[in-house]
C-alpha cells in the first residue's frame, strides 16, 4: 500500500470519504424515508410514483457504490506505481525515507541522484528490447532523480506519493489516492453513476417540493439541504465524467491535456543495425558500450557476438501537440474500457492497457510512428532482419553465450 507522503494530504484523503459517506447517508434517508415513504406513498397515495423512484434510486446507489469501492480498493492495493530503483530503495532502508512519516521532514528533504550511468543499469534493457520508447536527448529512457530508475512511458511522477506512477491522471482525496492505469476507467464508471444517481434525487426532491407548494404546504428543510447537496455533487460528477470521457476518446490523461498544446515527445524509434547518425536524427546503439580506460579490445568471437546483440535507434521529435499513442476514437475507447459493454458498465476487469505487452512498445502506439519514419525517412526493419536478429538471440541464449 502507497500513501501521501506529507500528512495533511493522508488527513484529508482518509477525512473526505467519511464526509461523502456523511452526505449520502442523509440523501439516502431523505429520498427513501421522508419522501417516498413517508410522503409521496403515505401522505399523497402515490405507491406507483414512490415505487419507480425508489427503484431507480436503490441501481443507481447501488452501482455508484460499487464502482466507488472498486476504485477505492484499487487505488489502496494497486495504485499503479512503479518499482524505486536500488539506490532508492537502499535510502528507504537507511532511514532516509522518514519524511513520509515525519512532518518536519516532509516538506523539506527529497533524496535525487543523477542518471545512472552504468550502460548495464537495471532496468535498462527493457527499453531497448522493444522497438519504440520515449527518450531524453541523449537517447536514453527518461530518469527519476527521486526514484532513482528510469521512468517508462507514459510513467510520471506523482509529488502527493513520491513515486512515479503509470499514465498518472491526478491524485484524488474523493477516491482514496492517485487515480491513473489501474483505476482510470473505475473512476470513469463511479462518476457516471453518480451522475445519475443525483439525477434521480434532483428529480425526487424536485418532485416532492412543487407538490407541497400546489398544495401550500411547509417544505421540509431536509429536502432542500438535499437538492442543494445533490445539484452541486451532481454538476461535479457530470464534469469529471464528459472530461474523462473525452480524454478517453484521444488517449490523453490529465497530465497528457495540461502539455498537450506545448509538448514535443522525444522518441527512440528502432532502426536496422549500422544505420548512421546524420543531420535530420543521431542514432544511438544498445547496449551502451561499457568505457573501461586501457583494457585491451575485446576478442574477435566477443566482439562479432556484441554486434549481433546490439539494438539501433534513431532519436527523433514529434511535432508541437501530436500524440504517439493515439490509436482512433474507438481503440483509444476499447484500450481503456474493454471490449464489450459488460466492462464499460461494469467495474470487474482491469483496463487492457494494464495488461498489454508487445515487443513494439509499453504501450500501443498510433500511426504516428510510421508518419515519423516516414517523415525523418528512417530506414524500416525488414521482416527478414527482425528474423535473424531473434534467431541470433534464441541461439545465443542455448549456446549459453
Amino acid at each position: 500500500m502507497v500513501s501521501a507522503r506529507r500528512a495533511d494530504t493522508r488527513w484529508v484523503t482518509r477525512l473526505i470519504p467519511v464526509f461523502l459517506a456523511g452526505c449520502v447517508g442523509l440523501v439516502t434517508y431523505v429520498i427513501v424515508k421522508r419522501i417516498c415513504l413517508d410522503y409521496l406513498s403515505a401522505s399523497e397515495n402515490r405507491p406507483g410514483t414512490a415505487i419507480s423512484l425508489l427503484v431507480l434510486y436503490l441501481v443507481f446507489f447501488a452501482l455508484m457504490l460499487l464502482c466507488y469501492f472498486r476504485t477505492f480498493f484499487v487505488i489502496q492495493f494497486n495504485p499503479g506505481v512503479t518499482p524505486l530503483g536500488p539506490k532508492a530503495i537502499e535510502q528507504e532502508r537507511n532511514g532516509k525515507g522518514k519524511r513520509r512519516r515525519e512532518r518536519d521532514l516532509e516538506a523539506s528533504v527529497r533524496y535525487e541522484a543523477r542518471p545512472d550511468d552504468n550502460p548495464d543499469s537495471p532496468g535498462l534493457e527493457a527499453f531497448y528490447s522493444k522497438d519504440v520508447f520515449v527518450c531524453d536527448t541523449d537517447g536514453r529512457p527518461r530518469w527519476c532523480s527521486s526514484c532513482c530508475n528510469w521512468k517508462i512511458d507514459r510513467a510520471h511522477h506523482c509529488s502527493e506519493l513520491e513515486r512515479c506512477v503509470k499514465k498518472m491522471d491526478h491524485y484524488c482525496p474523493w477516491v482514496g489516492g492517485i487515480v491513473a492505469e489501474t483505476s482510470f476507467k473505475f473512476f470513469v464508471q463511479f462518476t457516471f453513476y453518480a451522475t445519475l444517481y443525483y439525477i434521480v434525487v434532483i428529480v425526487t426532491a424536485v418532485i416532492y417540493i412543487e407538490s407541497n407548494a400546489r398544495n401550500e404546504a411547509s417544505i421540509d428543510g431536509f429536502a432542500v439541504a438535499v437538492l442543494a447537496i445533490s445539484a452541486l455533487f451532481g454538476l461535479f460528477t457530470f464534469t469529471m465524467t464528459a472530461t474523462s470521457v473525452r480524454y478517453i476518446l484521444v488517449n490523453f490523461t490529465t497530465v497528457d491535456y495540461v502539455k498537450s498544446k506545448t509538448l514535443v515527445h522525444q522518441l527512440a524509434i528502432r532502426v536496422p543495425r549500422g544505420t548512421p547518425s546524420c543531420q535530420d536524427y543521431p542514432v544511438i546503439t544498445y547496449p551502451l558500450p561499457k568505457p573501461v580506460p586501457g583494457q585491451a579490445a575485446a576478442s574477435e568471437s566477443s566482439c562479432s557476438r556484441d554486434q549481433l546483440a546490439t539494438r539501433s535507434f534513431a532519436i527523433v521529435k514529434t511535432e508541437m501537440g501530436e500524440n504517439p499513442w493515439d490509436l482512433g476514437f474507438y481503440r483509444n475507447w476499447i484500450s481503456v474500457m474493454g471490449d464489450n459493454i459488460i466492462d464499460w458498465l461494469l467495474p470487474f476487469t482491469l483496463s487492457p492497457c494494464v495488461s498489454y505487452e508487445s515487443n513494439e512498445s509499453f504501450y500501443e502506439m498510433g500511426p504516428l510512428v510510421q508518419r515519423l519514419r516516414a517523415r525523418f525517412h528512417l530506414p524500416e526493419l525488414s521482416d527478414e532482419l527482425q528474423k535473424s536478429e531473434m534467431g541470433e538471440r534464441e541461439a545465443e541464449v542455448i549456446h549459453g553465450v
